[in-house]
Formats: C-alpha cells, sequence, structure tokens
C-alpha cells in the first residue's frame, strides 16, 4: 500500500508495513485478522482508496461507537486468516485497496458501512461474511436493511407494553366515567 492511500485513516487504524514483512510478523498479522474474524459475526469488505483522511476517521469513529473494527491488511494475509476460521470469502479475488470491518453483531458494520458508502462515493462495498458464509455486496445492502438487535428489543417492549396501556387507559376511561355519573346523581338527588 503507498503512503498516500495509508495516510487516508487514522494513526490507530492497524495497517501491514509498509516493506517486506518477517514470517513472524505475517504470522502475527493472520493471528490477529483471525481472531477479530473468530469474535465477529459479520465481516464486510470495501475498496476505500479515494476516502480522505477525515472521512476515514469518521468511518473509524461511526464503527468503533457500534463496538465494530477496520482492518487495512494485505489481501493475501486476510484470506488465509478467513480462511483460518471457516469463513469463505477469497479476499484475494476483490479488486482494489480492501478495508475489512469487523461487527459484534449481524447488522453492525453492514449498516455503518452502507450508510457511510452513501455519503462517500470513495467507499464501495465489495463483499462480506456473516458467520462462515460469503454475502455480495447486494447481500450486505440488504442485511444493512435488517433491524439492530437494540432496535428490535425496543420494537418488543413497545410491544408487550402497548397492551398494557390500553388496558390501564380503559380502565381509568371507566372508573372516570363512574365517577362522573356518581356525581351526576348526587347533584340531582341533592337539589
Amino acid at each position: 500500500m503507498n503512503r498516500k492511500a495509508r495516510s487516508n485513516f487514522p494513526k490507530d487504524v492497524s495497517f501491514d508495513k509498509e516493506f517486506m514483512q518477517t514470517k513472524k510478523q505475517k504470522e502475527e498479522i493472520v493471528s490477529d485478522v483471525a481472531e477479530r474474524a473468530r469474535a465477529s459475526k459479520s465481516v464486510v469488505f470495501a475498496k476505500y482508496a479515494g476516502l480522505t483522511v477525515k472521512e476515514s476517521m469518521e468511518l473509524q469513529r461511526e464503527l468503533r461507537k457500534s463496538g465494530g473494527s477496520l482492518r487495512v491488511v494485505k489481501k493475501t494475509l486476510l484470506s488465509i486468516a478467513l480462511k483460518s476460521v471457516g469463513i469463505d470469502v477469497d479476499a484475494r479475488s476483490l479488486e482494489g485497496q480492501i478495508v475489512a470491518a469487523f461487527s459484534p453483531d449481524e447488522v453492525t458494520a453492514p449498516k455503518v458501512l452502507v450508510e457511510f458508502a452513501k455519503k462517500h462515493k470513495a467507499l464501495v462495498i465489495a463483499a462480506g461474511s456473516l458467520g462462515e458464509k460469503s454475502l455480495s455486496a447486494e447481500e450486505i445492502a440488504a442485511l444493512s436493511k435488517l433491524p439492530s438487535l437494540l432496535e428490535l428489543r425496543a420494537k418488543l417492549a413497545g410491544t408487550l407494553a402497548a397492551p398494557i396501556s390500553g388496558f390501564a387507559r380503559t380502565l381509568s376511561g371507566n372508573i372516570s366515567g363512574l365517577v362522573r355519573t356518581l356525581h351526576q346523581i348526587a347533584e340531582q338527588k341533592g337539589a
């Protein structure tokens, strides 16, 4: 990767060394990527050439907020790491410079990268994986439209609370109606 392309990402984004790496360094990179992939439920691969430093920092920040991480790594090492954890994606077949986004759940990385790609045309979704299954860019886009676990929990809580709230309103309406009726009867008898 050239220096200009590397300068597009913040310093805390993990990169391979520019020059020849020792076998030990390559093994450490493969081990790190394999561990991230093993801990992730989904991984998204995107072409990132053309992003500015500000844009790449924004992407990193958005992904980190959701508990995800980014890793730029040579495609050969990425393929070896993915194969070692059973993910069926051949990173060498992907075109261009690739960044891998790792996600703690199924939809975080797809959601963040697809939304970011809508605003920044330089980021292009290339492929991804869900568990061990390989996904196309179109499948990643479809996955990004699914609600997150937090959104599903909120919907479930709302669904469970709605009948109880309705029942409480009905009871309070009946009680207030009874009170008004009794009040009118008391006024008629007292008059």
